[in-house]
């Protein structure tokens, strides 16, 4: 191998497990969440969870058309369900 070649070691695809949703303590954590949307008008209503552990919500209220949503949602939600709930992934508005 030349000095400019550099070597790359493909090392065999390792399949993460994936750790189920507990879907109580998924609820519980949207009703920690809740009051504090509430609070400006807005709510929650949780539509699922796809297979990869990402939690699909749907904004109503006043935070469906505001446009700092996407921020309450990546920002605060998102971070709080994947600090404490196990298995969630990711949010996604819908």
């Amino acid at each position: 191998m030349s000095a400019t070649e550099t070597a790359v070691t493909l090392r065999p695809s390792v399949r993460e497990e994936r750790v189920e949703v507990d879907r109580d303590l998924l609820d519980s954590t949207l009703e920690y969440i809740r009051p504090a949307l509430q609070y400006d008008g807005g709510d929650l209503i949780l539509e699922g969870v796809d297979e990869d552990g990402t939690v699909n919500l749907n904004l109503v209220g006043a935070c469906s058309g505001c446009p700092m949503s996407m921020m309450t949602l990546t920002a605060g939600i998102e971070r709080i369900l994947t600090d404490r709930v196990p298995g969630v992934t990711g949010v996604n508005a819908v």
